[in-house]
Parts: C-alpha cells; sequence; structure tokens
C-alpha cells in the first residue's frame, strides 16, 4: 500500500514508524474512522504534531481553539447532525464565506455537505483533534439553552395524568405542565444531567428566587435560575411525568420516571417531592442500569479487601453488611455482588424502597408500605419461595433485622445496607436495635464501610510539596514519607475543577473469631474496631490515605470524606 498526503509526510517527518503508520491506515479504514483520529485515540501521534504535519502539507490555516469564545462562533447556521456526523465546527462567516474548524483537511465531504446545508462556500481551518469534541460539545450546548426547540428526545411516551379537580389552582397547573416552553426546558434539564454524569437533579424554590443544581462526582453545582413565578409549573410538568398527584401540595410524594435515550438505552429517575415555604422542592435521583455492569475491579478496592468481599460471597450462608451515608455507593457496590453471584442455578431476591437497578435474573421487589408490603413482610415471603441469596435493601427496625438475621443462620446468603458511619458501629447498631449479641456473632459474616471521593483528572493533576509535620498530622508514617508524591487538583478543559469520575474508599472488616468473641462479651465499637486493626483490617481512613499515595485522588478530597483520628 502507498502512503499519500498527510501519512506520508507523518512518515517523512518521523513522527511515527513505516509499519506503525501502515498498520493504523488499515485499522481506521476497516473501522470506518479518519485516520487523525485513530492516531491520537490510540496515542500513537500528538494531535498537535498532525495539525502541524497537515496545514503544512495542505497549505490550510491552523487555529488554537482555547484562544476562541465558543459564544461568538455562528449559531443555528449549520444542522446539528452535520456537526456530529462529520465533527466539524462552524467557526466564523466573513460574507458569504464560512470558516469551518476540522481536524481532518481531507474530509472534503464534510465541507460539501455543509457548503448545500448553508448555501455558503466554506473554507477549512486545521485544529487539533483532541480539542475539537469538547469545543463541538460545548457549541451545542450553547446553541439550545433556554427555551429553544431542542429536537432531542421527548418524554412523550409517558403517560401523562392530570390531577384531581379539588380547586382552580389545580387545573391551571395542570394546563402549565403541558406548556411547550416547559416541557422543552424540563426535558433539557434531564437530558444534561445525564450528559455531564450527573447522579442527582435539585429543583429548588426560594422566596425570591428559583434555582436548579445537580449534583456530579458528589459536588453539587447550580446549572439554572429560571424565573421565580414558573416555580408552580416546573413542579407540575414533573409530578405529571413521574404519574403523581398535582393537585396534593401538602405531603411528600414518591414516583418515577422512564426516559427513552434510544430503543437500547433507558435512564429511569426516582422522583420525591417535598413541601417546604414556597413551594415544593423536588429532587430527581439518576438511577443508571449500566452502573451494575462496572465490574469489581472498578470500584477502587485493594487487592485484599476484593479478595474478603469475594471470599464472603462465595460461601452458602451469612450476612454481607454494606454501610455508608446516602450516595456513597452502597447500591452499586451490593449490585457488583449480586451480578458475580447471578447465574442460573441460584435464587437471587431482592426487596428495595424502591429498586434502583434493573437486573435480569433477579426477582426484584418494590417496597410499598401504603399496601403494608414492608422489608419485613418482602423478606418473609422470600423465604417461602426457596430462595439461595436475599437482598434487603435497607435494615431499618428490629423485624427486619431479626428475619434477615434468622435467614443467614438458616442456610442463606443475605445482603443488605446500614446507615452507619463505619464498619465497627454497624455491629453495635445492630445490637441497639434489639438483636441478641448471639445472633450477630453468629450471622454476619463481612462489614463494608464506604464513602466516594472524586478521582484526580490523569491530564492535570499536580505534584503539590507538603510539609513533613502536616503529613505527620494527616495520618501518614515517618518510614514511608518520601516514598510517595501527593497530587492535587489543577483543572483543565476535560475535568470539572481538577476532577473527573470517582473512587471509592473502603474498610472491610471480616467477623473473626476474635471480633466474634468481643461481640459475645457485648464490647463497644471502639473495642471492636481496635480488634479489626489488629487483624489488619485498614479503617476509612487508612485506606483514603492509601488512594492519595497511589495518585488516585487529593488530601484534601479524604479529608472531605474521612474524619481522622
Amino acid at each position: 500500500m502507498n502512503l499519500s498526503g498527510l501519512a506520508k509526510k507523518l512518515l517523512n517527518d518521523g513522527a511515527i514508524a513505516d509499519d506503525a503508520i501502515r498498520n493504523a491506515s488499515d485499522t481506521a479504514s476497516k473501522q470506518k474512522i479518519p485516520l487523525v483520529t485513530y492516531l491520537v485515540q490510540n496515542n500513537l501521534v500528538p494531535a498537535r504534531t498532525i495539525a502541524l504535519a497537515a496545514a503544512e502539507e495542505f497549505g490550510t490555516p491552523l487555529i488554537e481553539l482555547d484562544a476562541m469564545s465558543v459564544d461568538a462562533f455562528p449559531k443555528e447556521l449549520v444542522a446539528e447532525k452535520l456537526v456530529r456526523k462529520h465533527r466539524a465546527l462552524p467557526l466564523f462567516k466573513r460574507g458569504t464565506r464560512l470558516y469551518v474548524a476540522v481536524s481532518d483537511p481531507t474530509n472534503l465531504q464534510a465541507l460539501d455537505e455543509i457548503k448545500f446545508n448553508t448555501g455558503l462556500s466554506t473554507e477549512a481551518v486545521i485544529v487539533d483533534e483532541d480539542k475539537l469534541d469538547g469545543a463541538i460539545d460545548r457549541y451545542l450546548e450553547n446553541s439550545e439553552t433556554g427555551f429553544n426547540d431542542l429536537g432531542d428526545a421527548d418524554l412523550d411516551d409517558l403517560d401523562i395524568e392530570a390531577g384531581g379537580e379539588e380547586d382552580r389552582a389545580s387545573d391551571v397547573t395542570a394546563e402549565a405542565a403541558d406548556d411547550a416552553p416547559i416541557v422543552r426546558f424540563v426535558n433539557k434539564i434531564l437530558l444534561d444531567a445525564i450528559k455531564l454524569g450527573a447522579s442527582d437533579i435539585h429543583f429548588e424554590p426560594y422566596e425570591k428566587a428559583y434555582r436548579i443544581r445537580l449534583r456530579a462526582d458528589g459536588i453539587l453545582r447550580e446549572v439554572a435560575r429560571p424565573p421565580v413565578n414558573l416555580a408552580p409549573k416546573l413542579a407540575a410538568r414533573l409530578k405529571v411525568m413521574s404519574q403523581l398527584d398535582i393537585s396534593e401540595r401538602r405531603v411528600p410524594q414518591d414516583g418515577r420516571i422512564k426516559l427513552k435515550l434510544s430503543k437500547t438505552r433507558a435512564i429511569d429517575f426516582r422522583v420525591n417531592t417535598l413541601p417546604t415555604l414556597f413551594g415544593e422542592k423536588i429532587v430527581l435521583r439518576i438511577l443508571d442500569p449500566d452502573s451494575a455492569k462496572l465490574g469489581i475491579d472498578m470500584l477502587g478496592y485493594e487487592e485484599e479487601q476484593k479478595a474478603l468481599y469475594m471470599k464472603a460471597l462465595e460461601q452458602p450462608q451469612g450476612m454481607i453488611l454494606v454501610t455508608g451515608p446516602t450516595g456513597s455507593g452502597k447500591t452499586v457496590s451490593l449490585y457488583t455482588g449480586l451480578n458475580i453471584l447471578n447465574t442460573t442455578e441460584r435464587n437471587i431476591s431482592t426487596a428495595e424502597d424502591p429498586a434502583e437497578i434493573n437486573l435480569e435474573g433477579v426477582n426484584q421487589v418494590n417496597v410499598n408500605t401504603k399496601v403494608g408490603l414492608d422489608f419485613g413482610s418482602a423478606l418473609r415471603a422470600f423465604l417461602r419461595q426457596d430462595p439461595d441469596i436475599v437482598m434487603v435493601g435497607e435494615i431499618r427496625d428490629l423485624e427486619t433485622a431479626e428475619i434477615a438475621v434468622k435467614a443467614a443462620q438458616t442456610g442463606h446468603l443475605v445482603l443488605s445496607t446500614l446507615h452507619t458511619n463505619s464498619a465497627p458501629e454497624t455491629l453495635t447498631r445492630l445490637r441497639n436495635m434489639g438483636v441478641p449479641a448471639f445472633n450477630i456473632a453468629t450471622s454476619v459474616s463481612l462489614i463494608i464501610a464506604q464513602r466516594l471521593a472524586r478521582r484526580l483528572c490523569k491530564n492535570c493533576k499536580k505534584p503539590l510539596d507538603i510539609p513533613h509535620e502536616t503529613l505527620i498530622s494527616e495520618g501518614f508514617k515517618e518510614e514511608e514519607i518520601g516514598t510517595f508524591t501527593i497530587y492535587g487538583p489543577q483543572g483543565c478543559d476535560k475535568c470539572v475543577n481538577g476532577y473527573k469520575g470517582r473512587v471509592g474508599i473502603y474498610e472491610v472488616v471480616k467477623v473473626t473469631d476474635g471480633i466474634s468473641r468481643i461481640i459475645m462479651e457485648e464490647g463497644n465499637a471502639i473495642q471492636i474496631a481496635d480488634a479489626a486493626r489488629k487483624e489488619g483490617f485498614n479503617d476509612l481512613r487508612t485506606s483514603g490515605l492509601k488512594k492519595v499515595k497511589d495518585g488516585l485522588t487529593s488530601l484534601e478530597e479524604v479529608n472531605r470524606v474521612t474524619t481522622g483520628h
């Protein structure tokens, strides 16, 4: 195969070896992706080197995208479909000439289609491949802010039911809920939240303001401030979508929304309304069904912690408890375990309030207190259905705890969550509920306490110089100081304030004979914690500091989610 154009130029410049560029050309054409994209994605040639080579070879001007404001780009001139399809970004218009940013100047089809679409003559401008996607996303976001027509997947497939005809206000609200701009605005907020990878959306009314916040990577940030007079309309729209009673504004309500992104992918939202002084605060929890399929290696367990969890899952009976605050990833940890156990020869049943992750092969039950289906009664029903593995969403009361303990003692594997701060406290919490110490010692096999810390961005994290005394006070050992580098956040165009994604921090404690003995003697949480440290089980703080030493997260982030002693 004879090389030509850009590939030949890169070879002649010594940017890449002969066999590497030939293999890349073959693979790129088989995968039907541009050669430039393939080279950058696989780190074969830096994006800037390719851009300079292309500019020199084809005599096309090169521009620095970071130096330009997305707000200045011409809006709604080129159809979004074309921008996405060809990865071509309109930069500016001069008379009848449109300058278009591309990373591959040989993509003449893009220029021709945009020329046909706009009726303007097109000129290519070269930009760095790795900066193009981010700029296109920002451009398209900017062009569809506010109440513009989205053109995105609408929520038309939901049954929309208006509330009762109790008073005039409810009638007004029911009409307002179907108001086209409101519908589009709410849809846009939901789609933006999914794109950003948010976990929660908060719609909050105040006396003189209304704000919408997203929780991404565990941190809330404001994304919109619609006029305060829209508060009832937005609340009504969200309640209609989740099939709640729009005429009832005095009591909290729970519901669900299913948003179909494509034929194969749908995302569920758990909706809760809360009456406040100035209207209803509505919080949507985004439930991504793919989170259970991450696999145990992605969650951030240390090797010895992972081994303990896997060994506990292999046991035919016993109880595995996961503990931590709301949003710390307890459900994902449990479902990752269930996914490992989910084979045809096992009967698995779960009771949740509500089921957050859908998993085929697992019999999931939504708890409904209105009809008397609580955790206790669901668990009783499970035990009549010959289960192998039972998962209880949360142990809240003595009844649920007792049934779960009995199930664990009679040859079933029980998985559940509890709201406590650490693994040792979980054992004393069960005792405070009223479970006898003997039953706790003989049923509980493993406790996992967890937190989620933001993960440092790989592209921009920077080494920090922290004084020796500070490191000692934070909990690092004298002998290990100097053997590792501590990194901190910086911030770049690929992350948010220096962080991207999250990493789990875990305290995994196996209930050994020594710990069982302390439980039997009705020892307190401090004694259990001391015994766990002697057995070699790291507490949350130690696990967090290990993540800092590995360069996965920052010291300030570990201080945010764990407490020092």
